[in-house]
């Protein structure tokens, strides 16, 4: 098993070798426009566009679901729902924890087939509201336990 290299950088600018795959947390209610997403939008349109149009379809657009989308050659952007709306409601937090580790356990099964290294922030711990200490154990049993390289980025 591999660990988990933390980086400081731009989780949208990866730099190894070989296929990339970038994933990031995304809402279930449509919501595009703050956190991660906006440097997303700023190197590549596609991830939004595909966001808006997998959410206005209505086709398995729920929490727990992955889409991923190349956005060059060997890079790949994943949209992953594992956030309930975007605001606290009394006193409870959009992040979704079982539906962060069914969207990972899914990218592991398509890393796998790409042969793919995974490059994130630190999911679900912006504007969720999620806690590292949860989300760092779910990437150890989905991802590093299938052998996946994974970097994770800490913004300068």
């Amino acid at each position: 098993m591999t660990s988990i290299k933390y980086l400081i950088g731009d989780a949208t600018s990866p730099e190894v070798k070989g296929p990339k795959i970038i994933c990031h947390i995304c809402n279930d209610i449509g919501g595009w426009g703050r956190g991660f997403v906006v440097a997303l939008s700023k190197r590549w349109k596609t991830p939004e566009k595909d966001y808006r149009d997998w959410y206005r379809s209505n086709s398995d657009f729920k929490l727990g679901n992955i889409r991923v989308i190349e956005v060059e050659e060997q890079l790949f952007v994943a949209n992953m729902i594992g956030q309930h709306g975007i605001k606290r409601v009394k006193g409870d937090v959009p992040i979704r924890y079982e539906a962060v580790e069914e969207c990972l356990g899914k990218l592991a099964t398509i890393a796998a087939e790409k042969g793919a290294s995974i490059h994130m922030p630190r999911i679900g711990c912006g504007l969720a509201g999620g806690k590292w200490g949860v989300i760092e154990p779910i990437i150890v049993r989905t991802l590093l336990e299938q052998n996946l390289n994974v970097y994770v980025y800490d913004f300068e």
